[in-house]
């Protein structure tokens, strides 16, 4: 058997030696001339494998480390990164960003977080849990979860292949402002495509389960089963009539949403004035009864962090309450640009969730759409139609005509359009078929009325 890199991975021993090669590179920094410094050093392990029709067709297997550092003159910056662990690479990679720093022009809001800010005690989030899968242990998973969406219906004909993934890493992270912290973390993936139909009649599909913990994993045959009754949902497939109707977006879809409010709302779009709620601070932008809460803290949730990349500590938090706006998602850098404190988000969010006042328990996907009533499903997206400077919206997408709160047939060829600004304040539901992914949490979303271009 050929071993997965995930199971070498010398957690201890390297959180260790990391601490010692930033604590060297901060110091040699210093001894130069820097007035501040920031290193992490980081290495990652990841194995992926894809079947197809019933055979291995990739293996891919990664393994990276890297040493990044970030030295100031002043108000003036330099970066560099090497792979290159040795003392002298070490201080090569210190001068030269030391070098680029005395050479590149001041910017005012540059520099390292207030001390005050940074992360002092560093909880367990549980964000590591490693998997000794074996290439042909792993190829098999994806086989299973293949031959599960074939074994559905005989008009699965093929599939794009099915993936198994695991990805694990560790890092440390320090700078000159007494900052010194890090964690091991992990992430495994197993997913499928199958394609219902032949000729000019073909539909793909897919769906996966992402995990921080394998034994979280839903099961291939699950996985499999799921994406078969997708695709073969899509073969009845037409055009519907140009118009303006509800919406309902599927939960999967409807965490796009809210990250096109994370772009808004996050302080690179906002200092540059390029953002359709810049200035929407205490301002009601959602219907009055939608709440966005942040959590970072949450143990083994792939959104979860102790500290933001800076070292900043993360906090829980109301981002929006009762559809007012409270809170942006801002880094030391942009926060400056603004004149406001960081809010711990440099490098994303963490562990969003969108939910209503409105929902009770047995607001499921079926009530969502008797909600609906007549109108459009929306379960897939098409095109980056997004303007954020206006909020306009204009998406090509694909889904399913209801009336009367049941599905009738599935829909193509057609677009959605709206204003984000508007949309967010049409938000009529969200039902409790919630689904987390990546940073963001939500059930289904439905929508007032948007506009339908169609037959």
């Amino acid at each position: 058997m050929v071993n997965s890199p995930s199971s070498s991975l010398p957690l201890a021993a390297n959180q260790a030696r990391f601490s010692e090669l930033v604590e060297q590179a901060l110091a040699h920094a210093r001894r130069i001339g820097a007035s501040d410094a920031v290193a992490e050093v980081s290495e990652s392990l990841g194995l992926s494998v894809t079947v197809r029709k019933n055979d291995i067709e990739t293996v891919e297997q990664t393994r990276d480390r890297s040493l990044d550092l970030t030295v100031y003159a002043g108000q003036s910056r330099g970066s560099a990164s090497t792979s290159d662990f040795s003392e002298e690479a070490l201080r090569q990679t210190v001068e030269a960003a030391w070098h680029i720093a005395r050479h590149t022009a001041a910017d005012p809001a540059a520099g390292l977080p207030d001390a005050d800010q940074l992360a002092t005690d560093i909880p367990d989030l549980a964000l590591h849990y490693p998997w000794p899968i074996a290439t042909e242990e792993a190829a098999e998973l994806a086989l299973r979860a293949e031959r599960a969406a074939r074994a559905v219906d005989p008009r699965i004909t093929n599939t794009d292949g099915a993936t198994v993934g695991t990805y694990e890493g560790q890092f440390v992270m320090g700078n000159t402002r007494g900052f010194l912290g890090g964690y091991p973390y992990s992430r495994h993936s197993l997913s499928v495509a199958p394609i219902a139909g032949r000729g000019d009649h073909m539909q793909r599909d897919y769906w996966y389960t992402s995990e921080r913990d394998p034994a979280r994993l839903a099961s291939p045959e699950a996985i499999g089963r799921y994406a078969a009754e997708r695709t073969l949902s899509r073969l009845s497939a037409r055009r519907i009539r140009t118009g303006k109707f509800p919406v309902l977006f599927e939960a999967p879809l409807a965490l796009g949403l809210l990250g096109a409010f994370t772009q808004a709302t996050s302080g690179g779009a906002l200092y540059r004035k390029a953002s359709f709620l810049v200035d929407a601070l205490g301002k009601p932008v959602f219907s009055d009864h939608i709440d966005i809460a942040e959590d970072p803290h949450v143990p083994g949730a792939m959104g979860s962090s102790p500290f933001d990349d800076e070292g900043v500590r993360t906090r829980a938090r109301s981002v929006v309450a009762g559809g007012v706006l409270e809170g942006y998602f801002l880094s030391s850098y942009t926060a400056r640009k603004l004149g406001l404190a960081t809010t711990g988000n440099a490098g994303g969010s963490h562990n969003l969730t969108l939910s209503s006042r409105h929902t009770r328990p047995g607001d499921d996907f079926e009530a969502m759409l008797r909600k609906l009533g007549t109108g459009f499903l929306v379960t897939e997206l098409i095109g980056q139609g997004v303007n954020y400077v206006t909020g306009d919206y204009s998406r090509g997408a694909f889904g399913y005509w209801v009336e009367n709160g049941r599905i009738q047939h599935a829909v193509q060829e057609v677009t959605i359009a709206g204003n984000l600004a508007d949309m967010f304040r049409q938000i009529v539901a969200v039902g409790t078929d919630t689904i987390a992914r990546g940073t963001k949490r939500t059930g289904s979303i439905l929508i007032e009325q948007m506009a339908i271009a169609g037959a």
